[in-house]
């Protein structure tokens, strides 16, 4: 009888008494780690408004830049991502670069922010945040640094408030909503985000965490936690993977109205790229950007493919365009190792030519 499976009964042996060691010394190292820490580089609180705070981040020597650069993050996830451990932190580059970085922590929303518009959130908080720091340096106008959602925000922000912007940096940014290759924009063009809003009020971000993870189901719900095993006996790695876990499922809920209106007018109708949107009352006009732009996109980016981040150099009226493709995905822009060596320094090259 013919057998498609060969067996070395040995082998199998040696790879099963392998997986029990490992799986003991990960029960060990399990008990004493407790929860990692991270967000770690020393910060200065200097504005604070409902849930959001506007940090000062601190680096070891005193800046060299001349104009400081506020760090613009998505309301999904926390800002965190950006200053995940010591050897794993994009600030914490920038400011070793000489950068003076400023970020804002948009802070977990409640039932009292369900009808939070972005009006609040970009003419509102974002405005009073850039504010305070061109107060703080008598400066007419500051650095953007936007990062996926806010990314988009920021470009929305420099189109309605151009004289409040000096450089813009948008990394992972979708700015094209509707690109064949873009699963999550596939999955909402069809939702009732009506009567989702209606019924759930804001969004819990447990729902939104599992939306995102089955984009990948088999990559980010199986083959992660199997390939786990493989560090259990290395408590370096094991900190690292509980740290970005951490990170993953400490996420805030979703503002309502805000959800509905994103979700609407920029997924569903792709509104930005095609100059037909409006925050408040104010139009959102790309062609209205004329600053310099780095826009940082990731070539394996599975929430932010490149083809709907590189169409921005087409809708925007500067003739100062730079794109910097990073070889990597949507996470490791940040986190990995090629990120510690590539993007920051890329980032304080752009700046010190434009200051």
């Amino acid at each position: 009888m013919h057998i498609p499976l060969h067996i070395d009964p040995q082998q199998a042996f040696n790879e099963m008494a392998t997986f029990q060691r490992k799986l003991a010394a990960g029960a060990q190292n399990l008990r004493g780690l407790g929860e990692q820490e991270y967000a770690n580089t020393p910060r200065e609180e200097i504005y604070r408004e409902d849930k959001l705070t506007l940090w000062h981040m601190k680096g070891s020597n005193k800046p060299t830049a001349k104009v400081p650069t506020l760090i613009v993050y998505a309301l999904v996830n926390t800002v965190w991502m950006t200053d995940l451990q010591d050897d794993r932190s994009l600030v914490r580059n920038l400011l070793a670069q000489g950068e003076d970085v400023y970020l804002i922590d948009w802070g977990y929303p409640d039932g009292a922010d369900r009808w939070l518009t972005l009006d609040d959130y970009l003419n509102g908080y974002l405005d009073r945040c850039v504010d305070v720091i061109r107060k703080r340096h008598g400066l007419d106008a500051i650095n953007l640094l936007g990062i996926c959602q806010g990314g988009t925000f920021s470009l929305c922000y420099t189109a309605m408030h151009p004289e409040k912007v000096r450089n813009l940096i948008t990394m992972v940014t979708p700015v094209d909503f509707r690109t064949p290759d873009n699963m999550l924009s596939q999955w909402v063009q069809s939702m009732d985000v009506d009567l989702f809003v209606d019924a759930m009020g804001n969004i819990p971000a447990e729902l939104m965490n599992w939306v995102y993870l089955m984009l990948k189901p088999l990559r980010l719900n199986q083959q992660k936690y199997v390939s786990m095993v493989d560090i259990l006996d290395n408590p370096n790695e094991l900190k690292n993977f509980l740290r970005m876990e951490r990170w993953i499922f400490d996420s805030p809920d979703q503002a309502g109205e805000a959800f509905r209106q994103f979700i609407k007018e920029f997924f569903q109708q792709n509104k930005l790229i095609k100059g037909d949107l409006q925050i408040g009352k104010q139009p959102v006009d790309l062609g209205m950007i004329s600053q310099p732009i780095l826009n940082i996109y990731a070539t394996q980016d599975h929430l932010v493919p490149p083809d709907a981040s590189r169409p921005l150099g087409r809708h925007v009226s500067t003739t100062d365009y730079t794109e910097l493709a990073f070889k990597g995905g949507h996470i490791g822009i940040y986190v990995s190792g090629r990120a510690q060596r590539e993007v920051a320094p890329a980032i304080h090259q752009w700046l010190r030519d434009r200051t």
